[in-house]
């Protein structure tokens, strides 16, 4: 059973016993198995001896729409399509042709349902999307979170720092760890089969074509995305993201805490897209690693006080691994899902923050840059070009020299405002891991947030932390990395 402690409902109908089946939207948790949102579809359908229908839909309309993105996430819907063929779930993948193609479809669909499911992610438009569906049908639409290993709503409180949210998990974590989701859901699955959908939607909203599904270039170049953008090396979809996770286990996990600063090392993880699309999940991740080092949840003891080493009883290099792919990114969760018509703004920021930015805005800027310069790393910092050239290259740069980035634009832009606007397009036009609350969590960690105030205050940063591109090139090597990605 999917806990209730993740699960919300976003309206206040109930469950619809003579409907003609169970409807899982699936948006932001795209993958077969590993979902708690897909449980609780099944435990659904199984209830109400229902048909279940996966619908997967891919519009036009989103901010920053571009080949690189529709790519990556189509390659995703046809690794599902071949996960869920032969299985007793329907799967219907809609991808729009023309724009706003698709209104109305979940509607639709809804309106023959027994119950509507979707993921609760707390980023970009589909909270707005989702809650907007809510409010027009009349049955049941239910949120599921298998966001993280901790529930989002578990707790009301909103952490100021990665180590009092440490603290917290350390108290709290351990009763989830032993609730998973299930790993291969649509193995021996038995539910009524629906056949197809009715004609009445289908002819409307036909299945998205074969070669629409494969990415063909041809398929995408007729779509009205921005083309500006080309897909990159990196494959989308659950079979990628898996066999990524197995490599980096297998071979990168026990040289992670020397490696992942290392610019010029294959040493990170690489995982931010495909959590961000939903094709690999935290639990896959951690089931794994936890597999790997022959771990179990008894060996977890008291808190140690947030400490970040030690409590898990596994190597330093797993523990790093962990307490980022934990600690940090369900803390971005927790901001976002907690604040969410401020996670991606000023505001957010602690107080001593924001005023440090509002007394330094109009300090004098020895190098500003427009949006279309540091876009195509025209600066006159050859480590930051090169960060910026692997992220329109990639579609994906470095981990620790993001930390840099972000730094260099709040420094090189006329307002902290204009600095975190930058940061945002930037990332969400060209990486596969923008749009995300992680991604929003960076931007202002740049600025303040989850960080005290430093000494000595300096124009532009005021008592936010700073860095130089001198001082990051002493600590890691980037010789290769620049000649590498130079513009």
């Amino acid at each position: 059973m999917v806990p209730n402690n993740r699960l919300r409902p976003l309206n206040g109908h109930a469950l619809r016993a003579k409907g003609d089946f169970v409807l899982y939207w699936m948006t932001s948790f795209r993958r077969a198995g590993s979902n708690f949102s897909l449980d609780r579809a099944i435990e659904h359908a199984t209830t109400l001896n229902r048909p279940l229908v996966v619908l997967e839909a891919l519009r036009l309309g989103y901010r920053w729409a571009n080949d690189r993105l529709h790519t990556f996430i189509l390659q995703g819907m046809a690794d599902n399509a071949r996960r869920f063929e032969g299985t007793a779930v329907h799967y219907f993948p809609f991808v729009e042709t023309e724009v706003d193609e698709g209104k109305g479809l979940v509607e639709a669909l809804a309106s023959k349902a027994c119950g509507v499911v979707v993921d609760d992610w707390p980023c970009f438009f589909v909270p707005r999307m989702q809650a907007a569906l809510a409010k027009r049908v009349d049955v049941l639409v239910e949120a599921v979170d298998s966001n993280g290993l901790y529930p989002m709503h578990d707790t009301q409180r909103v952490f100021s720092t990665a180590h009092s949210f440490r603290v917290h998990l350390q108290k709290s974590l351990k009763p989830f760890l032993s609730v998973l989701p299930d790993e291969s859901p649509l193995d021996e699955l038995e539910l009524p089969s629906l056949g197809e959908l009715p004609r009445s939607i289908t002819s409307k909203w036909p299945r998205a074509a074969n070669d629409v599904l494969a990415a063909k270039p041809e398929a995408i170049a007729v779509l009205p995305i921005d083309h500006s953008v080309p897909p990159v090396s990196m494959r989308g979809g659950s079979e990628a993201a898996e066999a990524r996770a197995k490599l980096f286990i297998a071979k990168r996990l026990d040289g992670y805490a020397e490696a992942r600063s290392e610019p010029e090392v294959d040493g990170t993880s690489a995982l931010s897209p495909y959590l961000h699309f939903g094709h690999v999940s935290v639990h896959q991740v951690f089931r794994a690693i936890a597999k790997r080092e022959s771990w179990k949840v008894t060996e977890l003891g008291k808190s140690i006080g947030g400490a970040k080493a030690g409590w898990w009883h596994l190597s330093p290099s797993t523990e790093a691994f962990i307490d980022e792919l934990v600690t940090w990114r369900e803390l971005a969760f927790n901001m976002s899902s907690h604040r969410p018509d401020e996670y991606d703004r000023l505001e957010s920021l602690p107080m001593w923050a924001q005023t440090t930015h509002r007394q330094h805005a109009h300090d004098e800027r020895a190098h500003l840059y427009s949006l279309k310069e540091l876009e195509h790393g025209q600066t006159h910092d050859p480590l930051w070009n090169a960060t910026q050239m692997q992220l329109v290259r990639d579609g994906w740069f470095h981990n620790y020299l993001r930390m840099l980035w972000g730094k260099k634009i709040l420094e090189w832009s006329k307002t902290p405002q204009a600095a975190l606007e930058a940061m945002e397009h930037l990332m969400s036009k060209y990486s596969l891991d923008g749009r995300d609350p992680v991604s929003y969590s960076g931007y202002l960690w740049v600025m303040g947030r989850y960080d005290r105030a430093w000494g000595p205050e300096r124009k532009i940063f005021g008592k936010v932390r700073y860095m130089s591109s001198e001082n990051t090139a002493k600590k890691v090597s980037v010789k290769g990395f620049m000649q590498k990605y130079a513009p």
